[in-house]
């Protein structure tokens, strides 16, 4: 019999957690985003706590400097975003003009491409009026969202709830964590303590890690770009640098916009060097000093793995479901490897069926 009484427990209760997990993901936002803030700040809150603190004192101190920090952050990152979007808006009719002009004929004689199908002009129409209707693109984002009060009063409780439920859960983390591993049957008890570790270190050097890549990465791109003269360098510095989770894509995605906006900026491939010297100077900071110093080699995360697992998850339960995917992702992955080591260890494998 391949499933004993205990094993189909076991799998009563996973399909019952999914189940409960898939039922309620319209609430689960703010309490994963709350875990998850307290998983990455627990570290530092027990380096704290060992100098002489108490858990509340540290914590409060740890949430403190990161609501400055984020603060700070936010108030020199929005304006200038804001300032690139509406410069942005205002050029990118010319940019639009420029294109149809210079590239229809080639793309209408090489392959049979009519840009007129694309209403350009109607488009053009449209990103100015609207750019001048609105005033700003934060003003536009806002006017939208506030046409629905539910939503935006949910939008603004669950952002209100996640501060909250990350202060609470960072408090009593260590609790949580020994009350949970308290509750472990004694059977499987050092298997499920052996794979949370190396779960935490998959984790820890992902999201740490990769979020510390990221940020300096945008802050490279940004001012690499801006100081060879590229007009919107901070935009595609900071977008470029958001993608960055995925191994190559903010390099290509970087790349391919910096590229664009200096040919339409100054039509001068020569231009294009300077480019091609900030990203190349990125990813040799990035192979040689931020992956090994920030992550290390403990992911084991191939890239078309991080991008099938990010769009599953928002495939099946929306941002939660992306808020989910690379720490479930990197958790299946350990419990993966621990499987197939030990189908190598056990008679199925070893067994030759060849011998009488």
């Amino acid at each position: 019999m391949l499933l004993n009484n205990k094993s189909i427990l076991w799998l009563i209760l996973l399909v019952a957690f999914l189940s409960i997990v898939y039922l309620l993901k319209p609430i689960l936002m703010p309490f994963l985003a709350g875990a998850l803030i307290a998983y990455l700040l627990d570290p530092v809150t027990d380096r704290l706590e060992v100098k002489g603190l108490s858990r509340t004192a540290a914590v409060t101190i740890v949430f403190l400097l990161g609501f400055f920090l984020v603060l700070i952050i936010l108030l020199l990152i929005i304006p200038i975003i804001e300032t690139q979007l509406r410069k942005l808006l205002e050029v990118l009719p010319g940019y639009i003009s420029w294109g149809v002009s210079t590239l229809g004929p080639f793309l209408e004689k090489n392959f049979n491409i009519d840009l007129s199908v694309f209403e350009v002009e109607r488009l053009k129409e449209i990103i100015a009026s609207n750019w001048r209707s609105t005033g700003g693109f934060i003003k536009n984002t806002l006017q939208t969202v506030s046409k629905s009060g539910f939503v935006l009063l949910e939008w603004l409780a669950n952002l209100a709830l996640i501060p909250l439920i990350s202060f609470y859960l960072l408090r009593d983390w260590d609790r949580l964590v020994a009350y949970i591993h308290d509750l472990l049957p004694r059977s499987i008890e050092p298997i499920v303590t052996r794979l949370t570790i190396e779960s935490d270190q998959v984790l820890g050097a992902f999201l740490r890690g990769q979020l510390s890549v990221m940020v300096v990465l945008g802050f490279i791109y940004a001012l690499g770009l801006s100081l060879v003269g590229l007009e919107f360098g901070v935009l595609i510095g900071i977008i470029a640098g958001l993608v960055s989770f995925v191994p190559y894509l903010g390099v290509i995605i970087g790349l391919l916009l910096a590229c664009l906006a200096v040919i339409f900026q100054t039509q001068s491939l020569g231009d294009l060097l300077g480019v091609f010297a900030v990203f190349g100077l990125g990813q040799l900071v990035e192979s040689f000093v931020l992956t090994p110093l920030l992550v290390g080699d403990k992911i084991g995360l191939h890239p078309v793995i991080v991008i099938f697992s990010i769009m599953a998850g928002g495939e099946l339960f929306g941002f939660v479901g992306i808020l989910l995917a690379l720490p479930v992702t990197a958790i299946i992955a350990v419990v993966l490897r621990y499987i197939i080591s030990t189908y190598r260890q056990s008679y199925l494998y070893k067994v030759d069926d060849t011998q009488p």
